[in-house]
């Protein structure tokens, strides 16, 4: 409770008490569209979509993995972007929407490999989020520069 209103005053994201709302399960979908666009969702991805879920929606991971289940159906039902892009565009203002655009490449990179299927994902999704190239490709050197650090950090412990 302390946690819900320090976040509601602080601006941060909002805790979620209870069940998934349909923002969180059409940006979990995205994320899972963008895991299994190279026919493989392995653990990273799977490791990724519940740490984004979890730090941009703060959610518990009981809640993080109920949420990631009623994604992965959704998506496995529908093979359309725009039920959940529509979401977003409706409750995400600008900046948000280039954050879900991060968060996606973010799962992209999980695997260590963007496959060329991924990229085009992205540039699609991006495009439906109204996020221009030019936000896109901040996002992703974002990510990108994020992943370098991560790798220099583990490297520099392995020493």
């Amino acid at each position: 409770m302390f946690n819900h209103i320090l976040s509601l005053l602080s601006g941060g994201p909002t805790p979620s008490i209870g069940k998934p709302d349909q923002l969180q399960i059409a940006v979990a979908a995205l994320m899972v569209h963008a895991a299994t666009m190279d026919d493989t969702f392995d653990m990273s991805e799977r490791a990724a979509i519940e740490r984004l879920l979890a730090e941009r929606f703060a959610l518990d991971p009981d809640t993080v993995k109920e949420l990631l289940a009623k994604a992965e159906q959704r998506a496995e039902d529908s093979n359309q972007l725009y039920p959940f892009t529509r979401v977003a565009i409706e409750r995400l203002n600008q900046q948000e929407r280039v954050k879900v655009v991060e968060m996606l490449w973010e799962v992209a990179y999980a695997d260590g490999v963007l496959d060329p299927d991924e990229d085009a994902l992205l540039r699609r999704v991006a495009g439906l989020l109204y996020v221009s190239d030019y936000d896109r490709g901040e996002a992703r050197k974002r990510v990108l520069g994020r992943i370098r650090l991560t790798k220099q950090e583990a490297e520099k412990e392995g020493s």
